[in-house]
C-alpha cells in the first residue's frame, strides 16, 4: 500500500502567518512527530503575505485517520491550539497524494526531522524568491 501525504495550504487572516508558523512549529509539530506523522515545512508563500503550505505524511490511509483522530482529540488541539489557531485561519486547502515511496521512503524523514534548517538552508539559497 502506498504512503499517503497532505499538501496543505493555510491562509491566515491578515499579518498573522507568521505568528500562526510559528506555533505549529513549536508546539503543534512536536505533537505530530511523537504521533508518528511525518511533518514538512512550514514553507511560506512568495505570492501572498498570508499563505503558507506545509505538508503531512503518513505509512496508509488507516494510519492517517487514526493519526488525525489522535492527534485533533488530544488534549494540546483541545485546550490550547485550537482556540488559538482557528481564529486566525481565514481558510485552508488538503490535497492528498498517493506517494510512491521515494519521499516518505527516503527524504521526507532526513527533512522532517530537520525542518526549520531545510527552511532556513532554502531561503538562503533564495529558493523561496519568486521565479518570473
Amino acid at each position: 500500500m502506498p504512503h499517503v501525504i497532505e499538501m496543505r495550504t493555510y491562509k491566515t487572516t491578515p499579518g498573522m502567518r507568521q505568528h500562526f508558523m510559528d506555533i505549529l512549529v513549536k508546539r503543534s509539530f512536536p505533537a505530530h512527530r511523537q504521533i508518528g506523522m511525518k511533518v514538512l515545512g512550514p514553507f511560506p508563500s512568495v505570492d501572498d503575505p498570508d499563505t503558507f503550505f506545509w505538508m503531512r505524511g503518513f505509512p496508509d490511509l488507516p494510519s492517517r485517520d487514526q493519526m488525525r483522530n489522535q492527534f485533533y482529540e488530544g488534549t494540546l488541539w483541545k485546550t490550547e491550539l485550537e482556540e488559538v489557531l482557528l481564529p486566525i485561519l481565514e481558510k485552508y486547502e488538503v490535497v492528498l497524494a498517493e506517494d510512491p515511496g521515494h519521499l516518505l521512503g527516503v527524504h521526507f524523514d532526513a527533512l522532517s526531522s530537520n525542518a526549520e534548517t531545510v527552511v532556513e538552508q532554502l531561503a538562503v539559497a533564495g529558493a523561496t524568491r519568486r521565479c518570473t
